[in-house]
């Protein structure tokens, strides 16, 4: 069974958040992690995820259930705006030696669940987590999107096509390309 098993529609319907805080709360570490690899900058990732929040509030009054593919598409939405502002900064101002992007720490987002767990099996973990960010980082933004809007997040493929604005098809495409490329690059770990 794998980390990212997919669970019975009933189960998550049980498990659906009542209150639009209580969806926000739940899904704030995911959205971040989401927005992180899409913008490669920790500060405007915050500045994305809140924005995406702050305008959740604004939709309060739609059903629980239409907030899960609501919350994607304007997250997306936000990402692909801070993208594109980026791009137009003024990067002349720029000395040619700055690197534009700070690395970004993944490993102080690896989870410690058991916290007695012997210290070489914390290691490990924590490389193969670091391994298997980098590579999904490293994919292009429409794959990047449809992984982790399909098999992270466990959207169905009608919704994952709502949230990225295109057909079915293309997100099994994408999603295609996506797995053939981390599994060329992650071998070690299949």
């Amino acid at each position: 069974m794998t980390a990212f098993a997919a669970v019975d529609a009933p189960e998550r319907a049980a498990q659906a958040p009542r209150t639009l805080e209580a969806f926000l709360d739940g899904i704030s570490a995911r959205a971040f992690r989401f927005a992180e690899m899409g913008l490669r900058h920790r500060d405007d990732a915050l500045d994305v995820v809140q924005d995406a929040m702050l305008r959740m509030l604004g939709y309060a009054d739609k059903p629980p259930e239409e907030w899960t593919p609501l919350f994607w598409s304007v997250l997306r939405s936000r990402i692909v705006d801070a993208q594109r502002r980026n791009t137009f900064r003024l990067k002349w101002l720029r000395p040619q030696s700055a690197n534009a992007e700070d690395p970004i720490d993944w490993s102080e987002l690896v989870p410690t669940h058991d916290p007695e767990s012997d210290p070489s099996r914390k290691h490990d973990n924590r490389e193969a987590y670091s391994r298997i960010a980098l590579a999904v980082r490293g994919l292009p933004a429409r794959q990047r999107e449809a992984f982790t809007l399909r098999v992270i997040e466990e959207l169905d493929v009608a919704t994952t096509a709502r949230v990225m604005g295109c057909s079915e098809g293309s997100v099994k495409t994408h999603l295609f390309r996506a797995r053939e490329a981390l599994q060329a690059q992650l071998e070690e770990f299949a």
